[in-house]
């Protein structure tokens, strides 16, 4: 295998804007140049089945990444467990007026505004209908488009045309990019929501299509009350799990970065306390019985295990990217197989929600 390069040219795609470094890094994993990636293997403790689906390893690359469903191909390749593309809504959109992304380099974290940029629908179905036999699971994260006064039919339209393509949807109801969208968290809007999605997946089902998992990816700037009335319906509908959790739009005690105060959702290492705090609180709240992914501010083995302990069954990560490049998810997955086989598991499940015990 070649050598980790991301160090050394780290310099050069850090001097450019950060949009256009992601574009870059998009494009040249569309062309099959993996050559910045080092070693790739699963160590056997990191098996695991989720939802019904078997994953080589827990970590997973975040939706955000790979808009337009690209490079799903490209993130297993460079050793992810699976991958989860998106956000894609109905209609094309260009997003939110540039600069957009933010790097906070001394602080390890990224802020974006994007505002869902993304080719639609029908692109995005173009990139999952290449993708099938034999692949390492994926998922479609779909949202709802800016000028839609339906939002909620916006993600039906999104599942009824993408079913079937990929082997889990994600309902992003969290990003706090997109006005209004936010708002569907309430317990009300909420139900209503997860209703007529699992009814559009019934109508797939009673058609002979098999079932396909259904997460609600929240946000974690929650309270309470938010978090004991989402993870109700959680216990009580017939969604799948929940994803925990999306960008903050709180600013945490002691970013120092110049760049800390654009508006945005904040990602990246100071995002990790609290995202995991929320994730503990809806593992107890829903007493480990909803399978969760946990999401914010990974960067080593050691977070990726602090998710898990704390209820999450399987991880994704996308700002450390950023500064680490493609070889983390190597060290990520060989430190977290040292810490299970430390704590005397011999697997990923045997560890979910330990903290709890």
């Amino acid at each position: 295998m070649a050598p980790d390069l991301f160090p050394f040219v780290r310099p050069f795609i850090h001097a450019l804007d950060a949009e256009k470094a992601h574009n870059l890094t998009v494009s040249c994993l569309k062309i099959g140049l993996n050559g910045l990636v080092g070693k790739n293997s699963n160590p056997s403790s990191l098996n695991t089945e989720v939802f019904g689906l078997k994953f080589q390893n827990p970590i997973g690359l975040a939706a955000g990444f790979d808009k337009n469903a690209e490079v799903i191909t490209a993130a297993h390749k460079i050793g992810f467990g699976f991958a989860e593309a998106g956000t894609v809504t109905p209609l094309p959109q260009d997003g939110n007026e540039k600069p957009r992304l933010f790097r906070l380099k001394a602080d390890k974290a990224v802020i974006n505004r994007f505002g869902f940029n993304n080719k639609g629908l029908a692109y995005f179905t173009k990139g999952l209908r290449k993708l099938r036999v034999g692949h390492t699971p994926y998922g479609a994260n779909v949202g709802a488009n800016k000028t839609s006064n339906d939002k909620t039919a916006d993600y039906v339209t999104c599942i009824e045309a993408l079913y079937g393509l990929a082997d889990y949807f994600t309902v992003n109801i969290s990003s706090p990019n997109t006005p209004g969208l936010r708002a569907l968290q309430s317990k009300e809007a909420l139900a209503d929501l997860v209703d007529r999605v699992v009814k559009a997946r019934q109508e797939k089902i009673n058609q002979g299509q098999p079932h396909m998992p259904i997460l609600v990816k929240i946000a974690p700037d929650l309270t309470s009350e938010d978090i004991t009335d989402i993870s109700d319906i959680a216990l009580n509908s017939d969604i799948d799990g929940l994803i925990v959790s999306n960008t903050t739009i709180t600013r945490p005690a002691g970013l120092s970065d110049m760049q800390k105060d654009q508006t945005g959702g904040l990602s990246g290492a100071p995002l990790m306390a609290a995202s995991t705090q929320v994730l503990h609180k809806v593992y107890a709240a829903t007493n480990g019985n909803v399978p969760l992914i946990g999401v914010g501010g990974i960067s080593t083995g050691k977070d990726a295990y602090a998710k898990i302990r704390a209820g999450a069954s399987l991880v994704q990560l996308y700002s450390a990217l950023v500064y680490e490049g493609p070889g983390l998810i190597d060290r990520i997955k060989h430190e977290l197989a040292d810490l299970l086989e430390n704590d005397g598991f011999n697997a990923v499940s045997e560890a979910v929600g330990a903290d709890h015990r």
